[in-house]
């Protein structure tokens, strides 16, 4: 039914011959090579992405998925669980984090009930929802296979119709009481590192909530022993609805050719995810800051990409994305409106000699 490994198939590498001519077209710019560094790399990157000197970034989006984890049941957690509920209607009533930065981004945002616990009842949610969260790991695997599949192919459908839509850009968000948990348990199998090393304390857990936290993750790894090669068994094992979605999402922009930005920790546990379905996928992924959880940076080793910013931020739906977002408006502005030598009558060679 869900024919993953045949849209995995599909994804393209980016085109490198338009990277070359972007490169080549920046290095002529009134300014050492290479002095605004990522900046240039950002623009360099999207004219491989869309394959056109001609980048438009004009149409962006935050896709957020929400969903509920059974693993709440283990204590792992100091905020109640209906917060997802309504947080998640919160969002289409435009006064949460996410809502204010894109509409400061002049961004959208697109929400998916993926897996929330209790029911939404709004026009502005897109109603996707597999079941009322999780199983709780601990006791059983969090979901079916199926269900995994069902989860990941959710993201994909989005992808593809913000694509038609004529969104360029995309984002990575989620709301889900629980997440962290959830996330860290898939990093600590995909990266085969001990879950104390990467769990952090997610919505402001005290010591004693976060000892649960790695207890849970290493009982659930310890009784299901997910497949560190087979990412659709571990996200089955030990993951989230809203995880495998945005895993989907990454999977999605990539086939689509679109950029897509890592928000926080979960989306950068889903980008991995993604990465190891596909690590062409990686060519399409952008950064935005540092997240306080403790496994970003295992995360972001392996992916092998840079965080833009650090600014301590640790409040997910995709908020970070909308830092990148505007980055990316800064760089396109600047790179495509600066002088060349030539219309700024500066003679190159000798320019670029005083910097050497």
């Amino acid at each position: 039914m869900y024919d993953l490994l045949n849209y995995i198939k599909s994804i393209e590498d980016v085109n490198n011959s338009f990277q070359e001519k972007v490169e080549k077209y920046i290095d002529n710019l009134t300014k050492p090579v290479g002095a605004l560094g990522k900046l240039e790399e950002i623009v360099i990157r999207l004219a491989g992405i869309q394959g056109t000197r001609d980048i438009a970034i004009d149409k962006k989006v935050v896709v957020i998925m929400c969903a509920d984890n059974g693993v709440y049941d283990e204590g792992i957690s100091e905020c109640p669980q209906n917060v997802t509920q309504q947080v998640t209607h919160n969002f289409t009533r435009g006064i949460t984090g996410i809502n204010r930065m894109t509409h400061f981004s002049k961004s959208d945002i697109h929400v998916v009930d993926i897996g929330v616990k209790g029911t939404i009842n709004s026009p502005l949610v897109h109603h996707k929802k597999i079941k009322h969260g999780t199983n709780n790991m601990c006791l059983e695997p969090a979901m079916t296979r199926e269900e995994a599949l069902k989860a990941v192919w959710i993201g994909i459908e989005a992808a593809e119709e913000l694509s038609r839509k004529g969104y360029q850009v995309f984002g990575t968000g989620e709301m889900g009481i629980g997440n962290t948990t959830t996330s860290a348990a898939v990093l600590s199998v995909l990266a085969n590192e001990e879950a104390k090393k990467i769990v952090g304390k997610g919505a402001g857990a005290t010591q004693e909530t976060l000892d649960r936290k790695v207890d849970a993750i290493e009982r659930a790894i310890y009784k299901h022993k997910p497949d560190p090669n087979d990412v659709i068994d571990v996200l089955t094992k030990v993951g989230g609805f809203d995880l495998a979605g945005l895993c989907g999402v990454f999977l999605g922009a990539a086939k689509n050719k679109k950029a897509v930005v890592i928000d926080g920790f979960i989306s950068a546990v889903a980008a991995l995810c993604a990465y190891k379905l596909e690590p062409k996928c990686a060519q399409y992924m952008f950064p935005s800051h540092m997240s306080k959880e403790t496994g970003m940076h295992t995360a972001m080793k392996i992916l092998g990409i840079e965080p833009y910013f650090n600014l301590d931020m640790r409040l997910g739906e995709g908020t970070g994305c909308t830092l990148t977002f505007q980055l990316m408006d800064m760089a396109l502005h600047t790179l495509y409106t600066m002088a060349t030598f030539e219309e700024a009558s500066i003679e190159k060679e000798k320019y670029i000699g005083l910097w050497k």
